[in-house]
């Protein structure tokens, strides 16, 4: 069962779509902004997309509405940073993906048609490589 929609206090970064929350007085919590992939650390705009993300909710109260669960056990939800979706704003600006492959919210796809037309953050890049490709042909060969 998911949670309801909660109040903290985003604690830390760890990339473009993933951040750490202190809740009252509940443990820690990993959440990952749902409905978007932003690329990856070592990927071009990882960094980049990292720091956006910081500058949109670091040590900001963020009001967390959970949707799921993803396979890593990490709430997936949108987040909002005083006042802004920080999901939406990191689309918006160029610096994450629609998620096509787990978008409900048309807005965001939208966002993106418009951050790449306006060639934005990494729509810059002549041939930009979508997380989950880059993910293939970076995993670890056994």
């Amino acid at each position: 069962m998911i949670e309801a929609a909660l109040l903290c206090l985003v604690v830390g970064i760890s990339d473009g779509d993933t951040i750490k929350v202190r809740c009252a007085d509940q443990p820690q919590k990993v959440i990952r902004l749902a409905e978007i992939d932003a690329p990856e650390k070592a990927q071009a705009f990882g960094q980049r997309s990292k720091e956006m993300l910081s500058t949109l909710c670091f040590k900001k109260q963020a009001e967390i509405r959970p949707s799921t669960r993803d396979r890593y056990g990490r709430t997936v939800a949108r987040v909002i940073c005083t006042g802004t979706d920080a999901n939406a704003a990191m689309v918006r600006s160029g610096m994450a993906w629609a998620y096509t492959r787990y978008l409900t919210d048309p807005k965001i796809q939208a966002m993106e048609i418009v951050a790449h037309r306006e060639r934005l953050g990494l729509w810059a890049d002549a041939n930009p490589v979508p997380p989950w490709e880059w993910r293939k042909s970076h995993s670890k060969r056994s």
